[in-house]
C-alpha cells in the first residue's frame, strides 16, 4: 500500500532537501498525534522537527537530534521563534550505542529523513531507533530514491529501499506501509515488534 503526497515543488524551501519533501503533509499521514514523544534523528535545521512540534502540542515533546552543532543552534533558534517550548534539540552521534542519549522506550515515534545514505553504521543508526523507541512505537525513514537526478546525494551513496527494509528489519522492525514521500523520495513505515 502506497499513500500518496502532491507533485513536489522544484523550488527549495528549506536547507537540506532541496524543497522535494512536503513535511507537513507526511507528519499528518504518519499518524502523529498530539500528546507523543517523536525522536527526530538527524534533525538538522528542523525540517521535520518543527512541524511535528507543531501537531504534537504542548502536550508532547520533540527530541531534535542532530551530530552538527550549527544544525542545532540554528533549530533552537528556528524554535524560539515560533515560540515552541516542546523541542529539545539534542547533539548526539546516532552510531554509536546509546548514542541519542535518550532513555529506552522513551518514545512513541522516530523519523529517520535523508541520513542513511550519510550514515557508516546504518545499522546502529536502526538499532538505536528501537532502543530508544516504546513497544508498538513507529519509525518512519525517508531516503532519497535510486531515480537519476542531479540534487541529493550521487547514486553511490544513495540507499536502495530494498537495503533499508533488510537493515530494519533486521534489528526487530515489522514493515507497516510504504508511502510516496516526494517525487525524488521513498518513505517506509514501520512498527517495532
Amino acid at each position: 500500500m502506497t499513500d500518496r503526497l502532491p507533485p513536489s515543488p522544484v523550488a527549495p524551501t528549506s536547507s537540506g532537501t532541496g524543497g522535494f519533501l512536503h513535511p507537513e503533509g507526511i507528519i499528518g499521514r504518519l499518524d502523529i498525534r498530539p500528546g507523543m514523544v517523536v525522536a527526530d534523528f538527524g534533525a538538522g535545521s528542523g525540517y521535520f522537527s518543527i512541524p511535528a512540534a507543531r501537531r504534537v502540542g504542548e502536550g508532547g515533546k520533540v527530541y531534535a537530534i542532530d551530530i552538527q552543532q550549527t544544525a542545532i543552534n540554528l533549530l533552537r533558534s528556528k524554535a524560539s521563534l515560533e515560540h515552541l517550548l516542546n523541542i529539545e534539540a539534542v547533539w548526539a552521534d546516532l552510531e554509536r550505542p546509546a548514542g541519542s542519549r535518550l532513555a529506552e522506550g522513551a518514545v512513541d515515534f522516530v523519523i529517520i529523513a535523508n541520513i542513511l545514505f550519510q550514515a557508516a553504521e546504518k545499522a546502529a543508526v536502526l538499532a538505536e531507533a528501537k532502543r530508544v523507541l516504546r513497544t508498538g512505537g513507529k519509525l518512519a525513514i525517508l531516503e532519497w530514491d535510486e531515480t537519476p537526478f542531479p540534487a541529493g546525494p550521487p547514486a553511490a551513496l544513495r540507499v536502495p529501499k530494498s537495503l533499508v527494509r533488510q537493515l530494519t528489519e533486521g534489528v526487530g522492525f515489522q514493515l507497516e506501509k510504504e508511502f510516496e514521500a516526494g517525487s525524488h523520495h521513498y518513505g517506509l513505515l514501520f512498527v517495532k515488534k
